[in-house]
């Protein structure tokens, strides 16, 4: 006879279940320390959901926020929600690789899997050696960034402070999270709007969004190009394309705030020619503004709300759908206008998987921010434009608020909760997690046609 406790099966969990349980696990810890009162100003315990709202925000990368994190939390407290953001930002495989690296210890062909699941990438060739780029390539640019960072703050403020802020921005910015702490400054206005006519701030602050935003793969093609003379085609793609809707937007955001008493009309052309810049490149993934997004015009909220749904590149410290995926939607489009049977970007042919996947993510996460506007419209109150923009904002990871969804209900701020998580993992990733493995078919059905359009 069989023993009971021999005969269960044992539960070994495939790379997207893993990565599900990975980000639960950071986020609980998280949020247990972020509750403690080490971590706020006034010595007392934060609520358990507002800690779990703030460890799932820095954890996701989204930025989102229900506590001023200048005013209300230490800096024990804030030093542990950058540590949150960098781990979300890399991913919890990358930084379990590093400590494995760093103590020699041989990484798996399961964790490899897992890091292939966690990275997006097709193959398992180049993995270790990716994650090694990746570590040395966040390190110098947060580096950078907190370097210039320091050297502007440093005329405003004590030099430690000046680097302590120069740090925590440098990282939140990059990893495309968007805290800020000026709200210890009763001053300041809220995220960078006291920056807006400084130069430099504005053009680091792009410049590290834009690299967090383009994806690690991205930037190796970038730095071997003197060497290699080529990109691959996944970086001609996300290039093209971020660059497209950085200039579009700009261009429409200037357009529509121009006149904006509440935005951007005080400004010099110049001024609003980089703020516009900067609200096209963190729209769509970072949460950085130096204006007040509440006071944008209606259409320009519209269209930040379609940047953010677009989101970054694969592989990167940002969320959305992905500028890929837009990129094979429109190539689909195009290729069944001009009645060809290929999708062609860059004269290369897209394998049917690849669009099958791009149209299943999309409409996934479509039909997830309407489920999630409906039920947020029958339990909150809010006019449905602003609704919509903080539901898209922590489905995207974007971070932009309009000020909304820290008045939400408990059941508000869960549902809140459970959408960055969803955002930062993925419809189609948690789909798999929560589904058996799935089997091959042993038959095709036979053919049939239906009428389109």
């Amino acid at each position: 006879m069989l023993n009971y406790a021999s005969s269960k099966q044992k539960f070994h969990p495939t790379p997207p279940q893993t990565l599900a349980i990975g980000f639960i696990i950071i986020i609980l810890i998280g949020s247990f320390i972020l509750e403690a009162p080490a971590s706020h100003t006034d010595g007392q315990s934060l609520s358990y959901l507002n800690a779990l709202y703030m460890s799932t925000s820095a954890v996701c990368v989204t930025g989102l926020s229900v506590v001023n994190v200048g005013a209300d939390m230490t800096t024990f407290g804030q030093v542990i929600l950058m540590l949150l953001i960098q781990i979300g930002g890399l991913g919890f495989t990358t930084m379990a690789s590093l400590i494995a690296i760093v103590f020699r210890r041989r990484i798996s062909f399961r964790e490899r899997l897992i890091l292939q699941e966690a990275l997006n990438q097709s193959t398992l060739e180049g993995i270790i050696p990716l994650i090694k780029k990746i570590i040395l390539y966040s390190l110098v640019i947060e580096g950078c960034g907190a370097l210039l960072f320091s050297v502007r703050f440093m005329t405003e403020m004590p030099a430690g402070q000046a680097i302590y802020f120069g740090v925590f921005h440098s990282v939140s910015i990059f990893n495309n999270a968007g805290f800020d702490l000026f709200g210890m400054f009763p001053e300041y206005a809220t995220s960078f709007t006291h920056y807006a006519k400084d130069p430099l701030i504005n053009v680091v602050s792009m410049l590290l969004i834009i690299l967090g935003g383009l994806g690690f793969i991205v930037i190796s093609d970038l730095i071997t190009y003197r060497r290699n003379k080529r990109l691959t085609l996944h970086s001609k793609v996300v290039l093209t394309t971020s660059g497209i809707l950085i200039v579009l937007g700009a261009v429409i955001i200037f357009i529509f705030e121009y006149t904006n008493s509440l935005t951007m009309q005080p400004l010099t052309i110049a001024d609003k020619i980089i703020g516009s810049m900067l609200q096209s490149v963190s729209s769509r993934s970072a949460g950085v503004s130096t204006v007040d997004i509440a006071s944008l015009r209606q259409a320009t909220q519209f269209l930040l709300i379609l940047f953010m749904f677009v989101g970054a590149a694969p592989g990167s410290t940002g969320g959305g759908i992905k500028v890929t995926t837009l990129a094979v939607l429109f190539g689909a489009a195009a290729s069944m206008i001009r009645g060809r049977q290929d999708v062609v970007l860059f004269r290369y042919r897209l394998d049917q998987e690849r669009i099958h996947k791009a149209i299943t993510f999309t409409l996934l996460s479509f039909f997830l921010l309407v489920i999630a506007t409906m039920v947020l419209m029958t339990t909150e109150n809010g006019p449905f434009l602003s609704i919509l923009f903080e539901v898209t904002s922590a489905f995207a990871t974007a971070g932009m608020s309009t000020g909304l969804s820290s008045e939400f209900s408990p059941f508000g701020k869960i549902f809140i909760v459970i959408l960055m998580f969803v955002g930062r993992l993925g419809p189609v990733t948690l789909a798999f997690a929560l589904t058996r493995q799935p089997e091959k078919e042993k038959f095709r059905r036979p053919e049939g046609r239906i009428t389109i359009g």
